[in-house]
């Protein structure tokens, strides 16, 4: 057999067998371009999976593109194909030129493993070492598990890299990684955020897909830098105690010539069959899950962006269009699995093997799966039947809520339900709750936008909303421009209005955002028991009549409490009482209504003192005023409570 030496290791028959199996978990390192050595000369290895090519070769530069000049031997009957070409070094832009038994079909294909690319609209891939780059982020690698604890504070700060900041003075352009790690850094730590969520990153030849439509999975895009430049800017979060998600689309693949797609002839990465193998409403290819190449393939790259890049979890897009068999698909546009039902079961296997290999070999990393349907156990672990990720992003709350927001606060009475609803199944999953960027597009408008009445009164709704997400159970998310109140929807090719800042309702509201995450960091009541029923009571969730709920939530270690009380009416509520369960002062921690957030500055005059009177099944009660379109948040002062003290 032949053996190729890359970086002092060999492809060898048993890496064969491992990726013919599926379980050949750094494939990476073994497929695409690599510098090496051979008989002594320096130069690259490129290699690739391509089993109905009928013959592989490498085209660059080197060989001004020529179809066939540098050809590639096949390894055995893995279908992998190599060469070894020397004085190829860093920086050479390639590409495969696939032939096939259709001449038609053959065609010239970047590199699947590839670790670059060219800037669109330009498609080659690109010989990178991955290995030169010096972290400095070992401190945060080292405490990381704390920080994406289930019973830490998670509030993740949605971001799309090239419409977040632009420089008009010079043609629009975005920014860099190297201009992000410095700006964008700053402006998360300041505000208090725990993460950064980066839609997808990896190599995309469409600015309008937003990323979603995949090309190069192994490969940062090169728009606004090189691969070490992504590095430096997840570097300099880390240093600041900032860590980082990056969307993961394992769920669908783009047509694009140069891509997935008929990779060597053949239905290589997707199923043959149309009712299998295409997304009707994206107009993609669906990954064959099945195929343990293709399996591995996306395991290796999810493992590859951990092992890399230190990245700190992975958001699942679309997990719901990878379980259904007939997603978005009309009857007789799908075909049954062997049971004759709908679930994608070589997905499901996929997804549960995926997150068993993450979590071995990451445990202090996280996984969190955008799914939309009611599927059981998602956030479960697989050996009780769950899909094993480690949070979910509860779509029924976005949705429940953001309609709520949207009633004029006159008939919310008749929605009150909207918003209790979610008390029935808060932790039967490990849940984000989630304000995102498909919230803000198409035509749905802002978040401000979605707000009713008046402008004054649509900056108190958005921050009473903010104030209710973040005192709930559940971890954070918003995208970006909401922190601040953005009037206009987000538009990939234009900048946050960061003008906006100038204006005294933009800037209360970003101080709103700022104190809430530092609230919810700085409380163990608000985050430890984020997804655990212990640290959560309802107070009352009844007063329909005056559209107001109150609860406690509660620490983990020491029960530490706060209690919350949400006004969602522009109404005063005078001499309101709520149950608590202690006497002593209780202080005012945060008043969304107060005058440094563009409120109107009523409330409680820093807290109240409880009274000795029994109220909603508890020993005591505070009598506050609840100002208009508010929320409260307030705390007992050196009081040991306990759950039974009540």
């Amino acid at each position: 057999m032949s053996k190729l030496k890359v970086e002092s290791s060999l492809i060898t028959s048993y890496d064969l067998h491992l990726f013919g199996e599926g379980n050949h978990y750094r494939i990476y390192e073994k497929l695409g371009a690599h510098l090496g050595e051979q008989d002594g000369k320096k130069g690259t290895i490129f290699s690739v999976w391509a089993p109905s090519a009928v013959a592989v070769s490498v085209i660059a530069d080197f060989n001004e593109w020529k179809p066939g000049a540098t050809k590639m031997s096949r390894m055995e009957e893995s279908g992998i194909w190599s060469c070894f070409v020397p004085g190829v070094g860093e920086g050479t832009t390639y590409k495969y030129y696939i032939e096939s038994d259709n001449p038609h079909a053959s065609r010239e294909k970047s590199d699947p493993y590839g670790f670059g690319s060219e800037v669109r609209p330009r498609t080659a891939s690109m010989v990178v070492d991955l290995d030169t780059y010096q972290w400095q982020d070992k401190t945060w690698m080292q405490t990381r598990a704390q920080n994406n604890s289930l019973n830490s504070a998670i509030s993740i700060y949605e971001v799309h890299l090239g419409s977040w900041m632009r420089v008009p003075e010079e043609e629009n352009r975005w920014l860099t990684y190297r201009e992000l790690a410095d700006k964008l850094t700053k402006y998360v730590k300041d505000v208090g955020y725990t993460h950064v969520e980066l839609m997808p990153i990896a190599e995309h030849p469409l600015d309008q897909s937003w990323g979603y439509q995949t090309v190069g999975y192994f490969a940062p895009t090169s728009r606004y830098g090189t691969p070490q430049d992504f590095m430096y800017m997840i570097d300099m979060l880390h240093q600041n105690g900032i860590g980082v998600i990056v969307d993961w689309v394992p769920s669908h693949f783009p047509k694009d010539g140069h891509g997935l797609g008929l990779f060597d002839g053949t239905h290589l990465y997707e199923h043959a069959d149309a009712r299998q193998g295409e997304h009707k409403e994206w107009g993609t290819y669906v990954f064959n899950y099945g195929r343990y190449e293709v399996a591995n393939f996306l395991t290796s790259n999810a493992l590859f962006w951990l092992d890399k890049y230190h990245i700190d979890g992975l958001r699942v897009d679309a997990v719901a269009s990878m379980l259904y068999l007939d997603y978005a698909r009309n009857d007789g546009e799908w075909v049954a699995n062997q049971y004759g039902s709908r679930e994608n079961i070589e997905a499901i296997i996929f997804l549960r093997k995926l997150n068993e290999r993450i979590y071995l070999e990451y445990p202090d990393v996280m996984t969190i799966a955008e799914e939309s349907t009611a599927w059981t156990g998602v956030s479960r672990p697989t050996y009780i039947g769950g899909l094993g990720f480690g949070l979910k992003w509860d779509m029924g709350w976005m949705h429940d809520t953001l309609e709520y927001m949207s009633h004029a606060p006159i008939y919310r009475k008749f929605h009150h339900n909207s918003l209790t609803f979610r008390s029935l199944y808060a932790f039967s999953e490990n849940f984000v709750l989630a304000l995102s960027h498909d919230e803000v597009v198409y035509g749905k408008g802002s978040l401000l936008r979605k707000m009713p009445d008046d402008p004054w009164q649509k900056f108190a709704n958005l921050r009473l909303l903010f104030g209710y997400m973040y005192t709930i159970p559940g971890k954070k998310l918003v995208i970006m421009g909401s922190e601040f109140g953005q009037w206009d929807e987000w538009y990939f090719e234009q900048s946050l209005d960061w003008h906006l800042l100038d204006s005294p309702m933009n800037r209360g509201m970003l101080n709103a955002v700022r104190d809430l995450n530092n609230l919810y960091r700085n409380e163990n009541a608000l985050h430890q028991l984020d997804c655990e029923p212990g640290g959560f009571e309802w107070i009352d969730c009844n007063d329909v009549e005056q559209s107001v709920l109150s609860y406690l939530r509660r620490s983990k270690s020491t029960n530490e409490v706060v209690a919350v009380v949400c006004n969602f009416t522009p109404v005063p509520r005078h001499n309101y009482m709520i149950g608590v369960p202690s006497g002593g002062y209780w202080k005012e921690l945060l008043n969304t209504d107060g005058t440094e957030y563009g409120g109107s500055g009523l409330g409680n005059h820093g807290g109240v003192e409880a009274i000795s009177a029994p109220t909603h099944g508890r020993s005591h009660a505070l009598v506050l005023t609840l100002p208009p379109l508010s929320v409260l948040v307030l705390k007992p002062q050196d009081v040991l409570l306990t759950k039974t003290n009540k």
